[in-house]
């Protein structure tokens, strides 16, 4: 391969569309807008899913399901990030200090994913029937 010899890929490439040049070109006198209306004059726009005062499609369909607002301040910790935490006591503000959740967080939930080797005791935090589990068999309690 050399630096001469380069090209695009094959159809990569393609000539911009001269509109307005002629009858020639196909695109002459309207160029390809049509006949009036508002779209084809110059700044014509309409609003994104507008049916010319209809009821938009958007608007005609039902809404369904549920869309929580609190799932944002809800957090999840795992027990290998509670291992690596050099503190035994901890709390949601402990957590939050040490960047595992975010300030936001109101309720914080330990899950079992990983290992947790050493005691710790947790205040204020939510844990799983596992995590539940695994924190006690390393020596440590849940204080709610």
């Amino acid at each position: 391969m050399e630096l001469n010899n380069l090209k695009p890929g094959v159809g990569s490439k393609h000539a911009k569309r001269r509109v307005g040049r002629g009858i020639g070109s196909g695109l002459g006198k309207t160029c390809g807008r049509g006949h009036k209306g508002q779209k084809s004059r110059a700044g014509g726009f309409h609003k994104v899913g507008f049916e010319g005062g209809q009821m938009p499609l958007q608007r005609r369909l039902p809404k369904r399901g549920f869309v929580s607002l609190t799932k944002a301040r809800n957090a999840e910790v795992t027990l290998s990030e509670l291992n690596k935490l050099p503190i035994s006591e901890i709390d949601v503000l402990a957590l939050v200090q040490a960047g595992i959740v975010s300030q936001r967080a109101l309720v914080v939930k330990v899950v079992q994913s990983g290992k947790i080797e050493r005691a710790v005791t947790l205040t204020g935090i939510l844990a799983t029937k596992g995590a539940r589990a695994a924190i006690e068999a390393a020596g440590g309690k849940i204080a709610e």
